[in-house]
């Protein structure tokens, strides 16, 4: 199987963890107090280990064959930057959905980088999918999390959340028809992606993922990045 077909089921994989994270934020009433506190650490842990995971094993190897060192910093730092200001924008409006915001500014680019990857063939399209389903999982479950705290109702949010997953076979068919062939392009939004990963993971995912007197939480990222890395390798 190859071709559109391979392009949208792959990106509606990794789209679909996104309100699969959202139901499992739902259920609350198993446990909440534990859910509230360590394992909740424990999914945002797990979130950075796999957005590592897609940093160290797909997008800065796949994003730099088709460039230089100047431009491989250059994509990264931009990235970097355009994430952090992005961050900024979203804490001067103390808006609800800055997890959302965050994981759609890396969704985006990544399942474009996607489509363009499946279509020059290989195992780096399937790979990629998988990481960004991995990362998708507890980055939707944190987004749940932090638009209920404003009041808007869970059912609204899930199916809002089901319909943004959508978003990665647009994005993927377009990279795979407008950017396959085109490898420095695809190099530099892979980079790009990268870049405000690390920004993401180091402002936003490490600092909430520590839990005083809980030492559980940390081996989510090691579990994260564990897991993409037997997916690289089992693939690759």
């Amino acid at each position: 199987m190859d071709g559109p077909l391979a392009i949208i089921l792959l990106t509606l994989l990794a789209g679909a963890t996104i309100p699969l994270g959202g139901f499992l934020a739902a259920v609350e009433r198993l446990h909440p107090n534990w859910l509230e506190n360590e394992f909740r650490h424990l999914v945002i842990a797990f979130g950075g280990g796999a957005l590592l995971a897609a940093v160290a094993l797909v997008l800065v190897p796949e994003g730099s064959r088709a460039l230089g060192i100047g431009a491989v910093a250059l994509w990264m730092t931009l990235g970097s930057l355009a994430f952090m200001g992005l961050d900024i924008l979203l804490s001067k409006h103390d808006s609800p959905a800055s997890q959302l915001t965050a994981m759609l500014a890396d969704f985006v680019p990544e399942a474009l980088a996607l489509g363009a990857a499946a279509a020059d063939g290989g195992t780096a399209g399937l790979v990629l999918a998988l990481l960004i389903a991995l990362q998708n999982l507890p980055e939707g479950f944190n987004a749940f999390r932090e638009i209920r705290s404003g009041g808007t109702p869970s059912r609204r949010i899930l199916v809002s959340f089901s319909l943004l997953a959508l978003l990665g076979p647009l994005c993927g068919l377009a990279g795979f028809h407008f950017l396959a062939g085109h490898p420095a392009t695809i190099g530099a939004i892979m980079l790009f992606a990268a870049g405000g990963i690390l920004y993401l993971v180091f402002q936003d995912i490490a600092p909430q993922a520590k839990l005083e007197r809980h030492w559980t939480p940390p081996l989510g990222a090691v579990a994260g990045f564990l897991l993409g890395l037997i997916g690289q390798l089992v693939l690759g």
